[in-house]
């Protein structure tokens, strides 16, 4: 397999950033199986167990499993609407992190070239993954928040049909979904980002498969499923922004830094109600969802890719290993 290991922890950390929104959105709903792409691997998550796989440079698999409690059940009042929406999130983010950290310490283990030693095991300290947060979280607020507000403000000051507030929030809102898209756009030219989408379609076809044949998946069953799944992030991160959208076009401040604060400080409304609108879209299965999915997945050409057979088989046994420890659990294989 071709990708080059010797960029150092830093460069991870780098491309951490650029993945910072699958983290934030990938098993977004409570679902029987979801999960996200990582470097050279997939993690996979069933309603009580997750499990992240990993292809190593010499070919073997690597496999980190573990049990998952749900946020309600250990935090009773995250079951409430708008909260639950929070709390799932929240431990999606936290599960992306790690699962990112351990497909990064596999990837970069004990690389050989000739007779040269291997390298020592990198360790991702707390601190540099506390950091990678905030450096994504930074970015996001100044790309998606700050930098739409000030070309907003800059095209009021030199267009007077804009001073309408709800014209002014209408613009503000345009402009975030045209970075949106151009962000995705750019960031797929990326040759590791390009693995990264591969592995992205690996896991949404071992996922088809997996509803589609009732539990049971091999590797005909995968290659035959398509790589377009109506539960995927995107489709999350565009409802997000309609509704962001949505929720501005009434905000009466006048003040850039009140725009700005206001903006920062309704995210999490904005991310409570988007989980439950995706919720209660997907629950009814009607127009609201074939409307709510679609865009999703056109945009999903550009954050999937066909993955090859040795792909598959990583998402493949991140599922298995995510499933046997779901069963040791007891609970029902039902979508909640």
């Amino acid at each position: 397999m071709e990708w080059h290991l010797n960029k150092g922890v830093f460069s991870y950390l780098r491309k951490g950033i650029r993945l910072a929104i699958l983290p934030l959105v990938q098993g977004s709903e409570e679902v029987l199986v979801g999960g996200q792409a990582v470097i050279e691997g997939v993690m996979m998550r069933s309603p009580h167990a997750w499990a992240v796989a990993v292809r190593k440079v010499s070919g073997s698999v690597a496999v980190s499993q573990d049990y998952l409690d749900r946020p309600a059940e250990r935090h009773p009042w995250l079951k409430y609407p708008l909260l639950r929406g929070l709390g799932v999130l929240g431990q999606a983010m936290a599960l992306g992190v790690r699962a990112l950290r351990y497909s990064a310490q596999e990837a970069l283990d004990e690389e050989k070239t000739g007779s040269v030693a291997a390298k020592k095991k990198p360790e991702f300290n707390n601190w540099l993954l506390t950091l990678n947060l905030v450096c994504s979280l930074g970015f996001f607020i100044a790309f998606y928040k700050f930098l739409p507000l000030y070309a907003s403000t800059f095209i009021q000051h030199h267009y007077g049909v804009i001073h309408n507030f709800i014209a002014f929030n209408l613009v503000d809102g345009i402009i975030r979904l045209a970075l949106f898209l151009a962000f995705l756009i750019l960031l797929a030219q990326s040759k590791e980002i390009k693995r990264v989408f591969e592995y992205h379609g690996a896991e949404h076809k071992v996922v088809w498969a997996f509803e589609k044949t009732g539990g049971h998946v091999d590797l005909e069953s995968a290659r035959s499923a398509t790589r377009f799944h109506p539960r995927c992030g995107t489709s999350f991160l565009l409802v997000v922004m309609v509704i962001a959208l949505i929720i501005y076009l009434f905000l009466p401040f006048q003040s850039f830094a009140w725009k700005l604060i206001s903006r920062i400080l309704l995210l999490p409304v904005i991310a409570g109600v988007s989980y439950e609108f995706i919720r209660f879209a997907a629950k009814s299965q009607g127009w609201i969802w074939r409307w709510a999915s679609q865009p999703g997945l056109w945009l999903q050409r550009i954050t999937t890719r066909e993955p090859d057979d040795t792909q598959l088989e990583v998402a493949m046994k991140a599922l298995e290993s995510a499933m046997e420890l779901e069963k040791t659990r007891g609970g029902e294989l039902v979508i909640a």
